[in-house]
């Protein structure tokens, strides 16, 4: 147990440190990784699109039929409780909210107590020589389950596509369904084509992460026009610019996809100007939006 923090963290409506707590093995979240969870970012100890995620979160557990346990005025108090007793500005708040505990049965058994869980840690930031050079990413098929918009515990599939990623040196894994782009293993996937960003369509496999909002939203102020469409696997590979989103990556630009080049002329296998133009633009929208 010692390599287990002793970090504030809350459960079940307690408040204690991260080492000591614990759930019954008979959690649906253990036994079938039912639940869903959030990831949101905090800067300076303040919450980035903290209503956003709450929204996202609501969604998710109503697709899965959980009901929301907290109002969003306890989630809030409880997670400013947990960032502010961290040592680190910069952190990654975690919410899980499992279906609870009940003898191992798939059905979903009616009238069980939720299992609430939320923990921080700090801030796994893109290196300055990463923004500055860009990262390597691989490419796979999508092989995992058809509801990739659901943000549920069960990330087997995603584990392994990511674990791909790392065996070869890169930091994602781009995935492609049918020939056509879903995302990434634990992002959203972005091109750039004559100075638009462009992005996979909301549906079943892809997740619609926050910075699907914030990258519109950036784009406007910025004059880049911005649309979302089937992205097919021959389009991502010609692209201007490959960027990544989420919520530890912020918007990351790749450079490198299966080890060829990306990009054009003198920006070959550089961050291009579309890259440069919202993650300036990202940066000021994080200290505005963060409450």
């Amino acid at each position: 147990m010692s390599d287990i923090p002793d970090s504030l963290c809350y459960l079940n409506g307690e408040f204690g440190a991260l080492r000591d707590m614990k759930v019954s093995v008979l959690d649906r979240g253990f036994l079938f990784g039912d639940g869903i969870y959030e990831v949101m970012p905090v800067y300076g100890r303040r919450i980035f699109r903290f209503d956003d995620h709450m929204a996202r979160l609501a969604r998710n557990l109503g697709k899965i039929r959980i009901p929301n346990p907290l109002s969003s005025a306890d989630w809030l108090a409880a997670s400013r409780r947990v960032i502010e007793a961290a040592a680190a500005e910069d952190q990654l708040l975690y919410l899980q909210v499992t279906r609870g505990v009940a003898p191992r049965e798939h059905t979903m058994l009616p009238d069980l107590t939720p299992t609430v869980f939320m923990m921080t840690t700090p801030t796994r930031a893109a290196t300055p020589e990463q923004r500055h050079q860009g990262v390597a990413c691989i490419t796979a098929r999508d092989f995992r389950w058809e509801r990739g918009d659901l943000k549920t515990t069960s990330l087997l599939g995603n584990v392994l596509a990511r674990q791909m990623s790392a065996d070869h040196g890169a930091v994602e894994t781009i995935l492609f369904r049918n020939g056509m782009l879903t995302e990434a293993s634990s992002s959203n996937v972005w091109i750039a084509s004559e100075g638009a960003l462009l992005g996979s369509p909301k549906s079943e496999h892809v997740l619609e992460g926050i910075r699907y909002e914030v990258l519109r939203e950036l784009c406007e102020e910025e004059g880049i026009a911005y649309n979302l469409r089937p992205l097919s696997e021959a389009e991502v590979r010609a692209a201007d610019e490959v960027m990544l989103s989420s919520t530890s990556k912020e918007i990351l630009p790749v450079t490198r996809i299966d080890g060829e080049l990306v990009g054009h002329g003198a920006m070959r296998g550089k961050p291009g100007p579309v890259y440069a133009r919202l993650y300036e633009a990202y940066q000021r929208a994080k200290r505005a939006q963060s409450i």
